[in-house]
């Protein structure tokens, strides 16, 4: 099961970067912290913290909103760390990662795991937060389908 897993993760890494790396360049990092909470069968959704932090310093940034994923979600999780490389077609205004986004998602979590997001939106949809996120989180998970993402600047 867990190689499975691991492969399936490595597909969807290898199979989403080419077409998601050439929307942009390197901005900065989004670091999140997710609510623990309940896999719902069908889904779920988790309230999302994060600070985001531009390339060559700048002022960092905060936001908050909730990170759902829709298809199968079994388990339950304690809090997760997730970090993006976010992309973007130039340098962003201040807020400008508010909004929505959405793409696939898949993790595993046995104690402890790992999972990756691959999700597109934001400003007419040309933010892009890295083609596999790395993601921690410990409980006993099981994740796969449409990963979605609404922040709110702060």
């Amino acid at each position: 099961m867990k190689k499975i897993i691991a492969a399936s993760l490595l597909m969807l890494g290898l199979a989403a970067s080419p077409a998601l790396a050439k929307t942009g360049i390197k901005v900065g990092l989004l670091t999140c912290d997710v609510q623990g909470g309940v896999g719902w069968i069908i889904g779920s959704s988790k309230k999302i913290g994060c600070v985001y932090q531009p390339s060559g310093g700048g002022k960092s940034e905060t936001y908050t909103g909730r990170i759902g994923k829709l298809g199968i979600d079994i388990g339950v999780t304690g809090r997760t760390s997730i970090a993006w490389v976010v992309f973007a077609p130039g340098k962003l205004k201040r807020g400008s990662l508010k909004g929505q986004y959405s793409g696939v998602s898949a993790e595993a979590t046995v104690i402890g795991g790992l999972g990756a997001n691959v999700l597109v939106g934001g400003f007419r949809k040309s933010i892009n937060l890295q083609p596999l996120s790395i993601q921690a989180q410990t409980g006993l998970n099981i994740a796969a389908g449409i990963g979605s993402l609404t922040l709110e600047s702060h």
